[in-house]
C-alpha cells in the first residue's frame, strides 16, 4: 500500500508567497512529468514531518491527493531549512505504472556480528555504500536492499554484482559496464598501533664536555 499525502493547488507564486506559506506552517511544492504541465501545490508542514522518518517515503510510490484528485508520484527533491526541522520545498515526479523509473534504495546490512571475520579474526567491516540506484517498474520498487555480511572473512569484499536483487529490479550502475561494479562493503584486519619503547642499553653515551678553566703552570723562581 502506497503512502498518502494531501495537498492543495497553489496559484500564488514567488518568494513572498512562499514565505507566507511557511509562516502558516505550510510549504510549497511542485509536481511535474508524465506528459503533463507542472503543477504548484501546497503541503502541510506537520503532514510532511510525520512522513520524514519513514525511509520508504524517499523511494516508494506516493499517492498524492491534490484537492481530492489522486496522482502516483515519487519524491525527487527535498530542501531542508539549514538549522530548523522545517522543510522548505519539495519536488515530485509523476509515475506511469508501465514505465520504468530510477530510484535510490537504502542498503540494510545484516549478519555483521556473526561473521567469521568479526567473531574470530578480529576484523572490521567498512560500509562503503549506504544506498544504490535501481531501475524497475513502479510496482517492483523494493523498500530496501539487504546485504548479508554473515559469511565474510578478513580480506573479503562485496560488490554491487554480489547483491541479490528482487525480480524485475536492476542496479543502474551495472548496466553501464563492469567498471561500475563498485564496492559495497569490505572486511579488513583491525589496525594495531605498536609504540616503540626507547631502549636505554646500547645507546651511545654522549661525550663528556671538557673541563673549563685555565691550567696553572708550576711556579718557578
Amino acid at each position: 500500500m502506497s503512502l498518502e499525502l494531501n495537498a492543495t493547488l497553489r496559484d500564488d507564486q514567488g518568494k513572498g508567497a512562499s514565505r507566507r506559506l511557511r509562516h502558516a506552517k505550510q510549504l510549497p511544492a511542485i509536481v511535474y512529468g508524465g506528459g503533463k504541465d507542472p503543477v504548484s501545490i501546497t503541503l502541510l508542514q506537520k503532514d510532511v514531518q510525520h512522513k520524514l522518518p519513514d525511509e520508504s517515503f524517499y523511494s516508494q510510490v506516493l499517492s498524492l491527493n491534490i484537492d481530492g484528485k489522486s496522482e502516483d508520484v515519487l519524491l525527487r527533491d527535498i530542501q531542508h531549512h539549514p538549522y530548523k526541522i522545517d522543510v522548505l520545498h519539495m519536488d515530485f515526479i509523476r509515475v506511469d505504472a508501465k514505465k520504468v523509473v530510477h530510484v535510490h534504495s537504502q542498503l540494510h546490512f545484516i549478519g555483521e556480528d556473526v561473521s567469521p571475520g568479526v567473531k574470530t579474526e578480529d576484523g572490521v567491516i567498512s560500509h562503503v555504500l549506504i544506498e544504490v540506484e535501481l531501475e524497475c517498474l513502479p510496482k517492483n520498487i523494493p523498500e530496501f536492499i539487504e546485504v548479508d555480511l554473515s559469511d565474510m572473512h578478513v580480506g573479503d569484499v562485496i560488490h554491487l554484482s554480489d547483491l541479490k536483487m528482487p525480480e524485475g529490479v536492476e542496479i543502474l550502475a551495472l548496466k553501464h559496464g563492469e567498471d561500475n561494479d563498485s564496492v559495497v562493503a569490505s572486511m579488513h584486519a583491525r589496525k594495531v598501533v605498536v609504540e616503540a619503547e626507547e631502549e636505554d642499553e646500547g645507546a651511545p653515551e654522549a661525550p663528556e664536555a671538557p673541563e673549563s678553566g685555565v691550567q696553572e703552570d708550576n711556579d718557578t723562581e
